[in-house]
């Protein structure tokens, strides 16, 4: 592993700690999907890239925002609203 890997690996290990304390209060709805939808496009382009690191972050980055749009739609429900 090169230092731009190691340093790359170094970020994203610091973006999912800080999305892991997010959830507690998640997001509003919409900015949940408009980043899930941003997250899998770029997704889509780091698969197309070979971009290793890029490739972890936005799948993490897919999955935390739909965990956050599940979380937030879980909590309107039970508000009644």
């Amino acid at each position: 592993m090169g230092v731009s890997e190691a340093i790359g690996i170094a970020g994203l290990v610091l973006i999912v700690v800080a999305w892991a304390i997010s959830l507690k209060n998640p997001p509003p709805l919409r900015l949940s999907i408009l980043y899930s939808a941003g997250s899998a496009l770029l997704t889509l382009y780091a698969l197309l890239s070979f971009d290793i690191v890029f490739i972890l972050l936005n799948s993490l980055a897919l999955a935390f925002s739909l965990a956050s749009a599940a979380l937030r739609i879980r909590r309107e429900r039970g508000r009644g609203l």
